[in-house]
């Protein structure tokens, strides 16, 4: 590339620049750095520091027309001035000059008609290994033409020393500058803020453009039926949609147009704290030269000892998608007959499987309802109820209405099957019942997607007002509808009332005259 380029970011005196290195080129750097670690299956292995997870409250995007009359400002999407920015990114620009550093280009998007290019620049090889996994990879021909649309400057060596000063929240900085298509990173090493940043902007730009951008995993069976998997950090999107019957066309973050779903990604981004091959053997022999772990504990001769949670219980790995046997080349298919809904339930309550209406799919899917699971954020040590719009509440710039409107429509105009499944917890609440069993939400997944769960006789239950199967397969009935999995059924209907009326208190936002109220079909106390 030309340093014009890099001299047009304001970075000066650059040393070496390292610019689209391959796989073998960046473990090299990575290694001969110090910076990570390998082990004995070749995947690289990091620490990433004291931030083993995102750091939401220290994001902001720059209050400036036009982006201001979109952006849904709040607790979620905080403004920052356009002097702030200009002040930090001076800090970025100091922090990336006189040195070596790291350039990758990547694309944002398989459909061509909705990608985005983007560039980052960071001092540190194994995060150019990081957006090199999670990014759909330029060929050698599209590089050479390659110009930006959008470009994040990770100077997560610098950090803010005026943040009091400036009225933010912390030494942290996560900017984003919408007009000028530009973001800035400094004092958080975590390799998830440049993935879920660039996911932030999709959910800006796609909207606009009437398409749904989407935090969703999706495959595709053998007869074209396209899946879709709905669900935050530790529901199991990645596990679930990672599938040997089906082609995998992503696993995270993913856009619906007219031509049907494309993956925003190349990789895939797993947690592997428990992983074990029997369980999760795509995954556990996806981990091999390339991938690239994420605060892991190692041992002897580059074992991983994948239960140990010591630094994080948010331990992960990044690795092409290329490392999924079973994917979709083109990372593209048709629109989807199937929508999936997970949820971790704290609380033991929902059942493993619910058939939705249109109605009630829309009231899933603004309240966004599972379990902050531990180390997937900064803070959280132990699952913590949450409700996250749209399943993402985290990266939507805009109002979350827009996103469920988009999604209605689609689900309308394509006749699309929806199903809450729950993935968390049965026979009582967190620390009391057990987890539920991966067999048994495969079972349910399965009978999804192949079409048996509508030959089961449904039963509706009390007060979430839910259509669950009877029988299914060989899971227990027991299991089936919550209830009958509880010792005590008095604190069941105690525990279901409680989360039923957590439900309704979070609903109210939306009930403000201004948009469809779904709230007929949520939980009735």
């Amino acid at each position: 590339m030309h340093l014009t380029e890099l001299e047009e970011l304001g970075l000066k005196n650059i040393g070496n620049v390292h610019h689209n290195l391959s796989y073998d080129e960046l473990i090299k750097h990575e290694l001969e750095n110090g910076e990570c670690a390998q082990t004995n299956k070749g995947a690289t292995a990091v620490d990433t520091g004291i931030f083993t997870g995102r750091s939401p409250k220290d994001k902001y995007f720059v209050d400036c027309d036009p982006s201001n009359k979109y952006i849904a400002w709040g607790d979620v999407n905080k403004k920052v001035s356009a002097d702030i920015f200009a002040e930090l990114l001076v800090v970025a620009q100091e922090q990336l000059s006189a040195k070596d550093i790291y350039v990758t280009d990547v694309f944002c998007g398989s459909s061509a008609a909705s990608k985005r290019s983007v560039r980052f620049v960071s001092e540190i090889a194994w995060q150019s290994h990081f957006v090199k996994n999670m990014f759909i990879r330029p060929t050698a021909s599209e590089l050479e033409v390659f110009k930006s649309d959008f470009t994040v400057l990770n100077a997560c060596k610098a950090v803010n020393d005026k943040w009091k000063e400036h009225g933010l929240n912390s030494e942290v900085f996560v900017l984003f500058d919408v007009e000028n298509n530009i973001a800035i990173i400094g004092g958080t090493w975590y390799g998830g803020e440049m993935k879920k940043g660039i996911f932030s902007m999709m959910n800006y730009w796609l909207p606009l453009e009437g398409k749904l951008p989407m935090h969703c995993s999706a495959n595709v069976g053998e007869r074209g039926d396209t899946a879709l998997f709905f669900g935050l950090s530790g529901t199991g999107k990645t596990t679930l949609s990672t599938d040997p019957h089906r082609a995998l066309i992503g696993d995270d973050e993913h856009g619906w147009d007219n031509y049907g779903v494309f993956n925003f990604e190349g990789g895939c981004y797993a947690k592997v704290i428990n992983l074990d091959g029997k369980s999760e053997p795509e995954i556990y022999n996806a981990i091999k030269t390339n991938a690239l772990l994420e605060n892991v504990v190692m041992y002897g001769e580059g074992e991983v000892n994948y239960e140990d949670g010591s630094k994080t219980e948010n331990t992960r790995v990044s690795y092409p998608i290329e490392h999924i046997k079973n994917h979709k080349h083109d990372l593209m298919a048709g629109h989807p007959e199937n929508i999936i809904f997970l949820t971790a339930d704290a609380f033991g309550v929902l059942p493993p499987v619910s058939k939705l209406t249109k109605e009630q799919a829309m009231y899933y899917f603004l309240s966004g309802y599972t379990a902050k699971v531990a180390g997937t954020e900064r803070g959280i040590t132990e699952p913590v109820a949450t409700f996250s719009a749209c399943f993402g509440e985290a990266f939507l710039p805009l109002h979350p209405t827009v996103y469920a409107d988009l999604l209605g429509k689609k689900i309308d105009e394509h006749g699309v099957n929806v199903y809450l499944v729950n993935t968390g917890w049965t026979g009582g609440g967190y620390g009391v019942g057990k987890r539920m069993s991966i067999k048994d939400t495969r079972a349910c997944i399965n009978a999804i997607l192949d079409g048996t769960i509508k030959d089961s006789e449904f039963d509706v239950t009390k007060t979430f007002r839910l259509s669950v199967p009877k029988t299914l397969g060989n899971i227990s009935p027991d299991v089936l509808n919550p209830r009958n999995a509880w010792e005590d059924k008095e604190l069941f209907d105690q525990t279901r009332d409680n989360l039923a009326k957590m439900f309704i208190e979070n609903y109210a936002k939306y009930q403000d005259g201004k948009h469809t109220d779904y709230a007929p079909f949520g939980p009735k106390l």
